[in-house]
């Protein structure tokens, strides 16, 4: 019997000083997406099994999937898939985790995971660039009301 092949994992964990409801409603919604996420917005319902896609600001799809669990404001699971680079995309679906957890204080933790059942992912390579610099404006953003690393 042969092993399976490890899973390519990423794993954040920033602390925000805010609410766990506006930390959930600044993750979903458009008007703050825009801000933090390079000009990108999320299309969904956000109810299990819907189709759920990340879009650029000229209307193209960057990222598409579903969302697989939903348990506001404290937990998302969406199926994912990179559109834009045929590389990232030839790897499949990822699995990504959000999740929001209120601290002593007025603070939330939030912990992004990252899964993609292939050893070496290039699209795993790839969040772990990307996630940091999001969570990093997005925390600057609801603390500040200011983005931390663009102009």
């Amino acid at each position: 019997m042969t092993a399976a092949a490890p899973a390519s994992t990423f794993i954040y964990v920033i602390y925000v000083r805010t609410d766990a409801a506006r930390l959930w409603e600044a993750l979903l919604e458009p008007k703050w997406t825009r801000q933090y996420w390079f000009g990108m917005h999320h299309e969904c319902s956000w109810q299990p099994g819907a189709p759920w896609s990340l879009v650029f600001g000229d209307g193209r799809i960057a990222d598409s999937g579903e969302v697989l669990e939903v348990d506001a404001p404290h937990r998302l699971v969406l199926r994912w898939r990179n559109e834009f680079r045929p590389e990232l995309k030839a790897e499949g679906f990822s699995h990504c985790r959000l999740e929001v957890e209120p601290q002593p204080g007025d603070a939330v933790r939030l912990t992004v995971t990252h899964i993609l059942e292939r050893p070496g992912s290039q699209f795993i390579a790839a969040v772990a660039v990307g996630w940091p610099r999001i969570l990093s404006d997005l925390k600057s953003l609801l603390e500040t009301g200011a983005l931390a690393l663009r102009a």
